[in-house]
């Protein structure tokens, strides 16, 4: 059993993670963290959590949101759902006292490459040595390094759609990489908790909306996710959309095909399908659908699936790939406590074996 704790616990990222770590069977304690909220009960923001987050399960705090100091001395375990910028401080925190930190924002996903995260975030580095520990958190690409990781950098929700998309494919080497192209669409809990012109309903309801066109802060993750699993430097168009729905996100990925394929498109789409469900016919939570099954965000809500389906189109020239996700699991908190699955040696599907809602 293990101590948790949660720091930005009252961002919906966060409170995702106190609903899933509650239901833990290997957590034995949750400390909860908000600098907005101090002082409070976390229940007072959130009440879906009422006589939940309460008693010995919640520790000394019993559901109080404590200092994020407080969080890391009582934690073996430290998730940060914080802006980016702001978690490095706990890494290193929680390396000198020996424990472990999975950060659910940007600070640890670009390796050692500094000069990356700058150029996209406009921050720099204050604690070099905790990035030397980090590991990039996508399971189904490096579960070995996990393994025995102390710093853990939670994937992006958009790059955790379009790299699983794309995965079996670019590991093949069955594709052009200089010519990806991937469409996200995400639910508005993608923006975050605090009111903004872009999240207010009045704003987003009735209405889709294409941003950050040639300029989103997860292009280069997914460019450095698809290059690694390449083996050599990928081209990406990323563009992603919001929709007017609470969670969930649907990425459709295009690539020119390359290499030995021969036969009509429906032949062609069979050997794609085959070879996607031979490449992740271990992984727990990746689920390539039946032929006849077209991804829906609603067939994954409040679960840790990925859906995924692909096709031979344009005459059996190109790939298309269909990837769905709840942002708020699979996209950020389940893939986290899926992480700490692994780090800690518990069965990596512990406490996220969550039937999606049928609507």
């Amino acid at each position: 059993m293990i101590r948790a704790g949660v720091i930005g616990a009252t961002g919906y990222a966060g409170v995702e993670l106190v609903r899933l770590l509650l239901n833990h069977p290997q957590v034995s304690h949750i400390s909860v963290s908000s600098v907005s909220f101090e002082g409070q009960h976390i229940t007072d923001i959130y009440a879906n959590l009422f006589q939940l987050c309460s008693g010995t399960l919640c520790g000394k705090s019993a559901g109080i949101l404590e200092t994020a100091d407080e969080v890391v001395s009582e934690s073996d375990v430290v998730f940060t759902a914080l802006p980016h910028g702001t978690a490095e401080k706990y890494a290193d925190a929680c390396i000198r006292e020996g424990k472990k930190l999975i950060d659910l924002s940007a600070d640890f996903r670009f390796g050692r490459n500094e000069a990356v995260f700058k150029q996209w975030y406009k921050k720099s580095w204050e604690y070099p040595a905790a990035h030397e520990e980090s590991v990039y958190g996508l399971p189904e690409m490096y579960r070995e390094q996990i393994r025995g990781a102390r710093i853990v950098g939670n994937p992006g929700c958009y790059v955790t759609s379009v790299t699983l998309g794309l995965l079996p494919a670019l590991k093949a080497g069955c594709i052009d990489t200089g010519r990806i192209i991937a469409d996200s669409k995400s639910g508005v809990t993608g923006a975050g908790r605090s009111p903004t012109m872009t999240n207010q309903f009045c704003e987003c309801g009735e209405s889709v909306s294409a941003y950050g066109v040639g300029a989103h802060r997860h292009q280069p993750e997914i460019v450095q996710n698809c290059s690694q699993a390449a083996g050599l430097p990928c081209t990406v168009v990323f563009t992603p959309h919001l929709v007017p729905m609470s969670r969930g996100i649907l990425s459709t990925i295009y690539a020119p095909l390359a290499g030995d394929f021969s036969g009509s498109a429906g032949e062609i789409t069979a050997e794609l399908r085959n070879m996607y469900r031979a490449f992740y016919q271990h992984e727990p939570f990746v689920r390539v659908l039946a032929d006849a099954k077209n991804p829906a965000t609603r067939n994954v809500r409040g679960s840790n699936y990925c859906d995924i389906q692909v096709y031979a189109v344009a005459n059996g020239t190109m790939l298309e790939a269909v990837s769905v996700l709840d942002n708020m699991v699979k996209g950020a908190s389940g893939q986290a406590v899926q992480n700490m699955n692994i780090m800690c040696g518990f069965d990596e599907t512990a406490g996220l074996q969550l039937i999606p809602a049928a609507f």
